[in-house]
């Protein structure tokens, strides 16, 4: 069923025309990715069908009762709400229920009261009869895998992963119709992104997405539009699907331009054998060449070029002898060693607030270990990109930003070219220059930085979430720029797909400050993490089929609770005793009332209900006690 339709849409910016008389639908069960290169108009485009930017042209049309909700790449929030007001801030009625019922149950679990007691059992009365009970599991499920814990805690406290996850939250919480995605993956680890692929692809409304991670829009896309040059094409499949049809129209479009370009040789040879020989020609034909040689060329796709060549790095790079560093009482790295050699590629990975980012800063000497040494080569000159673009000032011009670090560069070939050369294969042509970097699109910035980091001819590269807004051709050719690269490389990413790309070993932070190091690359480090799991259960297994009698000792540890379920612990041994003391008024009742048939019936339907939710609460709240104890 077509739920939304684009007719003739046109939208510039500025005097740049983004896209131009676009007509397409939007079916039901459609999840779309859109792809193209940074300040072509995937975040504006994905704004026109969200309703939120105007047109210049055209118009876009939703089919009415359809909902729709909206992600932005850089959500903003209300910093004085707290994380549980966030989440299930709505205009919907349930939602609005579901945040009541879940703020008096909080209260309930700090503090109990029997006008506590009665809202929330009044409040889940209303969830049984508006379905919202559905709704509510969904919000659980979605809160524990994204970790967000903690909802009571303003958002002014978060960091800006966590409150990416807030506003993602809300937006898979409230399960709309259509559903827009502007770069999801961004501040997710890799585990968080693997679950949200799976919660994605069994979604049933359409979606709408812009992601870097090739892995994640292949795996979840069914259609894919490309933005290029003021154009949108549709492509019926998903990004290896685009990938081979991309392949197939630039063949095609060399073979015709190659022809189009013997044809103009030959009329041109032609109309050169002077004018007495087109005296006996057809004026006809004389048209026609002028006609043809006057037809523009086809504008050629720009594409990054990354051509910069690195300084000679000697035998000693960088050793971290006995490396340890803590915060708040937490420990991030413990004791850590490694001497870095010059064909390393290493990533690294771990969850969020691990240790991944502090490791590259105590290299960098941006920070100091709380214990060991780094010991630097002399001609070791590193090149740092990190998470914040923290180099970046927003008020120099584009120009002038890159003319700080060299006038000139040496490329891989040994030849030298002008700063402004160089932002022209970077895609900056001369007009835009001497634009203001605080101007620029999210995309531009983070291309234009890593252009400065690379102009220093580095031989030692850290990458720190390199993928966060560059878009796939940049990604791409920075890629096949460390292929090449004649020096060490370290990234921190939770790109898959850049990872399996770009380095062939993995270190991976694990509790305690440990770090484990796994050769190959992330595919190769997934497969020995399946099988070290499956070696465990089939242990497991053994063990349990050999009845064997563990002390309390040796008893494995269970999963401690979350703080939702905790909540929902407290919540239970309140509404447990609640239930019963009604179960047994209602008992009293049916006496009571035992001549009056319409009366009974209300309360054996009421006690048929409350038998069946004491059950469930029941071997909900034995599995949680067991868990708490």
């Amino acid at each position: 069923m077509n739920i939304l339709s684009m007719e003739n849409v046109g939208k510039n910016y500025g005097i740049k025309p983004l896209f131009d008389n676009v007509t397409i639908g939007l079916e039901d069960r459609d999840k779309i990715g859109i792809i193209g290169a940074n300040g072509s108009g995937k975040t504006t485009f994905l704004r026109v069908v969200a309703g939120l930017e105007s047109l210049d042209a055209g118009k876009v049309t939703r089919a009415n009762g359809q909902t729709l909700a909206y992600l932005a790449q850089n959500p903003v929030f209300d910093d004085e709400k707290t994380v549980l007001e966030t989440i299930f801030a709505s205009s919907s009625g349930v939602m609005k229920t579901i945040q009541d019922y879940e703020a008096a149950c909080h209260d309930l679990a700090i503090e109990y009261s029997d006008e506590l007691l009665e809202k929330v059992s009044e409040l889940q009365h209303q969830l049984e009869i508006s379905g919202g009970w559905e709704i509510e599991t969904n919000a659980k499920n979605v809160l524990t895998k994204l970790g967000i814990f903690d909802t009571s805690a303003q958002m002014k406290t978060l960091s800006g992963g966590q409150r990416k996850r807030v506003a993602l939250a809300h937006e898979l919480i409230f399960k709309p119709d259509i559903l827009i995605l502007d770069e999801p993956t961004n501040h997710l680890d890799a585990d968080t992104i693997e679950w949200l692929e799976d919660y994605l692809k069994r979604y049933t409304g359409a979606l709408l997405l812009v992601t870097h991670d090739r892995y994640f829009l292949d795996r979840v896309t069914n259609r894919i539009f490309e933005i290029d040059r003021g154009t949108i094409q549709p492509f019926a499949g998903n990004y290896a699907y685009y990938l081979e049809k991309k392949e197939e129209q630039e063949t095609l479009r060399a073979t015709e331009g190659h022809k189009r370009e013997q044809l103009i040789k030959k009329e041109l040879a032609w109309l050169r054998r002077g004018a007495k020989a087109r005296t006996r020609k057809s004026k006809h034909r004389i048209n026609a060449a002028y006609d043809l040689m006057a037809q523009p060329k086809e504008r050629a796709k720009a594409e990054i070029d990354i051509a910069i060549g690195s300084k000679r790095l000697g035998t000693k790079i960088v050793e971290l002898k006995d490396v340890s560093k803590s915060y708040d009482g937490r420990k991030l790295i413990d004791d850590f060693s490694y001497l870095l050699k010059r064909e390393d590629r290493i990533g690294i990975i771990g969850e969020n607030g691990s240790g991944k980012t502090t490791l590259l800063e105590i290299i960098t000497n941006r920070i100091k270990p709380d214990s060991g040494e780094i010991e630097i080569g002399q001609t070791v000159n590193i090149g740092y990109y990190d998470q914040e673009s923290r180099a970046l000032n927003e008020d120099q011009r584009v120009i002038e930003y890159i003319k700080e670090v060299a006038e000139y560069v040496t490329t891989v070939d040994g030849n030298q070219i002008t700063a402004s050369q160089m932002l022209e294969k970077f895609l900056f042509p001369p007009a835009a220059q001497y634009s203001i970097i605080g101007n620029l699109s999210g995309g531009e910035r983070r291309r234009l930085y890593l252009l400065r980091i690379l102009m220093a001819s580095p031989n030692v590269l850290l990458l720190d979430e390199p993928t966060n807004d560059l878009d796939i051709p940049t990604l791409i050719a920075l890629e096949e720029y460390l292929d090449d690269f004649a020096g060490a490389l370290i990234v921190v990413s939770h790109d898959r797909y850049f990872l399996d790309r770009t380095i062939d070993s993995v270190f991976k932070f694990e509790t305690g400050g440990a770090i484990r190091e796994f050769a190959g690359d992330y595919s190769t480090y997934l497969e020995i993490i399946e099988r070290e799991s499956a070696e465990v259960k089939e242990a497991e297994t053994r063990g349990s089929a050999k009845n064997e009698i563990l002390t309390e000792t040796e008893k494995p540890k269970t999963v401690k609770l979350t703080f939702i379920e905790k909540r929902e612990l407290e919540t239970l041994e309140a509404n447990i005793p609640a239930i019963e003391k009604r179960l047994s008024e209602i008992d009293s009742e049916l006496n009571e009332f035992s001549a009056d048939s319409s009366k009974v019936n209300k309360l054996f339907s009421e006690q048929q209900r409350l038998n069946a939710k004491l059950e469930t609460n029941s071997e909900k709240w034995l599995e949680l006690s067991e868990r708490a104890d």
